[in-house]
């Protein structure tokens, strides 16, 4: 049984990512330890509300020390809604204290033009070829909740031998394209819920679970 930590560093209610990643058969901890958090299979990184207070909270747990050290080993690190958004380089969302993003991916993350935000509800994806996280819910839906979001993938693509490795990017739409999940080696992110996104969530966490 893999064992998952849901990190903990006061970013909302996060009991039903651990019920979920409990149901697809994990053994899960909900805790902001740092040594728990660097030991365990996979590190799920949840985020709501504001990606400026996110990352504040973020650092006042050392998540980016805990996150870095996790990539650089390859051990799997998963983020959620704004736990994907902090591993870019920033936001433009209003606050009065700004914070840097985590910088893994560059990029920032910017309000979504749609005449209707939030985007909150089911929405359709598309997926990445070669996806292994979207195995057998490709055509599924999943379920949104957010304001802001990574509009445009800047990373450059490597090339020849190294092809095979480029990030998988998945995008959705509302009001125009935005980054809706990447799988990137040991870091994969998703901008919408999967632990609130039902059976297709629930396939799609299970993926993670079992790739650990």
């Amino acid at each position: 049984m893999s064992r998952v930590v849901v990190f903990d560093y006061g970013s909302g209610n996060v009991r039903s990512a651990v019920r979920a990643l409990e149901h697809v058969g994990a053994d899960v901890e909900l805790t902001g330890d740092r040594s728990t958090a660097l030991a365990a299979d996979g590190l799920f990184v949840p985020g709501v509300g504001n990606f400026h207070a996110c990352m504040a909270g973020l650092r006042a747990a050392d998540g980016p020390a805990v996150i870095d050290l996790r990539l650089s080993g390859g051990r799997p690190v998963l983020g959620v809604c704004v736990g994907m958004q902090v591993l870019f380089d920033g936001s433009d969302e209003p606050s009065g204290s700004p914070q840097e993003g985590l910088g893994e991916w560059p990029g920032s993350v910017s309000r979504l033009k749609a005449e209707v935000v939030p985007h909150m509800g089911w929405s359709d994806v598309d997926v990445a070829a070669g996806s292994t996280l979207f195995a057998g819910v490709e055509s599924e839906r999943f379920y949104f909740v957010h304001s802001y979001a990574v509009q445009a993938w800047t990373l450059e693509e490597p090339t020849g031998a190294f092809a095979a490795v480029a990030p998988k990017v998945t995008w959705a739409d509302h009001g125009g394209r935005f980054v809706a999940a990447v799988e990137n080696g040991p870091l994969c992110a998703t901008q919408f819920h999967p632990e609130k996104s039902g059976d297709a969530g629930l396939s799609l966490l299970e993926n993670w679970v079992r790739s650990l």
